[in-house]
């Protein structure tokens, strides 16, 4: 999950594993696989970046639950 920011500032916490896609239109749109675009303050690089941190922290978990299936 990261954190953007509306236009409007409010907060929002979206699942990075269904971003399909962002646009610089020139603001930041991202587009869900359900279809649902947002707008965020946050520049599409920024998303990226935070989508990356996301992924770095959780992926260890993962790895280590498919090792533990492994064993079983």
């Amino acid at each position: 999950m990261i954190k953007v920011t509306r236009l409007n500032h409010s907060e929002l916490i979206l699942n990075a594993d269904l971003i399909e896609f962002i646009e610089r239109t020139p603001d930041t749109v991202i587009t869900m696989t359900t279809g649902r675009k947002v707008l965020v303050r946050e520049t599409a690089e920024e998303v990226v970046r935070r989508v990356i941190a996301y992924r770095r922290e959780v992926g260890p978990v993962r790895l280590r639950c498919e090792d533990e299936e492994k064993e079983e």
